[in-house]
């Protein structure tokens, strides 16, 4: 498999799904669900903003310690 060349500034949904710490249709509900928007990318293989997926990463942490 060739590695993949992505915009900077994107992950792919793998490295969203690893760094939330979630599952593919986890990530598909949360993308449903609006809580993260697909920033560019194709409908099978979207990316998403680094910047999305750092804010979805503290609020999930800061609920987790609530």
């Amino acid at each position: 498999m060739e590695p993949q060349i992505i915009r900077p500034g994107h992950l792919t949904a793998e490295q969203t799904r690893e760094a939330l710490g979630i599952s593919a249709g986890a990530l598909r509900n949360l993308v449903y669900r609006g809580h993260i928007k697909r920033s560019c990318g194709t409908e099978r293989h979207p990316y998403f903003a680094v910047d999305d997926v750092t804010a979805l990463v503290l609020t999930r942490r800061a609920r987790a310690a609530a």
